[in-house]
């Protein structure tokens, strides 16, 4: 297909949606809900807050569920405990689902389930490329395996380096993808994820106006000589950038013996500082996701002196605990 024209390639985009949809049709599996995908039940179990996403005007729990790390959403062959998962998420109230072009099937097993939800949740997708024809084939191929017409917010993935920026804000950079796709209402919402140098994540925010930003924030981050929260989060709070955290327990490290007590302390840290709005956290089982949802159901910002002795707690294992800031 040819990137040089864009009304083509919304054409091309509407017309794979409008096939799918008849294929759907033809075989009794039509994404909009069917005997074939029955929507679970939605009443809610537990009731999280909601917050303002920044600028974006939209309203989302404090909690969603990330698509990635060694869950049922990321691995081949778990179709059956991923959609499991998805359906359990929107029971319990989740409504902002995180997802990637690279995370393995997650894109698919979302796409079995959430069209038939689509008004009611924020769809949320990512590209690591960063040139933008690269960044059109990811968001075609994801809006294709997610079954939508659209994304809610369509993020830059893991940039990391300043070689990078050039590369995406360059003549033919993914950000020229980006204002294509928003200008075509394929995205509502652009967005710039990192957990490697906070610098570049924060040189990126003051270059151009994504409406939020996904940067990794735990309780050990205060003590990396180079913390995401005292770099990202005072540029994002004064460009109203919506902030989501991500590797809020560092793949459960933060709850090995002698640290964290569980993820009352970990994500009620996350959620109280100033600036964040919400996070993701994936599930590797549906109770787990549950203690999730409770845990945020009941969050209440925390007191400093609370803050305090959380990083306190955190303060001899903090390398462990940011093992993902070590990036090549």
């Amino acid at each position: 297909m040819s990137m040089d024209n864009t009304s083509t390639r919304r054409i091309f985009l509407l017309t794979g949606l409008t096939m799918m949809s008849t294929i759907a049709c033809h075989s009794g599996k039509h994404w909009q809900g069917s005997q074939a995908n029955p929507k679970p039940s939605t009443t809610v179990i537990q009731s999280m807050p909601e917050v303002l996403l920044g600028n974006t005007g939209v309203s989302v729990p404090v909690l969603g569920l990330g698509g990635a790390g060694q869950t049922p959403l990321s691995r081949q062959g778990q179709e059956k405990s991923a959609i499991a998962l998805i359906e359990a998420a929107i029971s319990l109230g989740i409504r902002y689902f995180d997802t990637a072009a690279n995370y393995g099937p997650s894109e698919d097993y979302l796409g079995q389930v959430l069209p038939a939800y689509r008004s009611e949740v924020f769809l949320a997708s990512k590209t690591d490329r960063r040139d933008r024809d690269g960044a059109w084939r990811d968001l075609e191929r994801s809006l294709n395996r997610l079954k939508t017409d659209y994304l809610d917010l369509w993020q830059l993935h893991h940039v990391s380096f300043d070689e990078e920026l050039t590369e995406i804000f360059g003549q033919n950079g993914a950000i020229k993808a980006i204002e294509e796709a928003k200008a075509q209402k394929i995205i509502r919402f652009a967005g710039i994820t990192g957990h490697h140098d906070p610098d570049v994540i924060a040189t990126a925010l003051t270059r151009y106006n994504f409406d939020t930003t996904l940067i990794a924030l735990n309780a050990a981050d205060i003590h990396h000589p180079h913390p995401f929260m005292t770099t990202v989060l005072p540029v994002a709070k004064d460009k109203n950038v919506g902030v989501i955290a991500m590797k809020v327990p560092a793949y459960g490290r933060l709850f090995k013996p002698g640290v964290l007590k569980g993820m009352e302390q970990a994500m009620g840290y996350v959620l109280s500082l100033p600036g964040v709005h919400c996070c993701i956290i994936a599930a590797e089982t549906v109770e787990q996701l549950r203690g999730n949802v409770q845990v945020a159901a009941a969050f209440q910002p925390l007191p400093p002196e609370t803050m305090k002795a959380i990083e306190q707690l955190t303060a001899h294992v903090w390398e462990d605990n940011t093992f993902f800031r070590q990036w090549t």
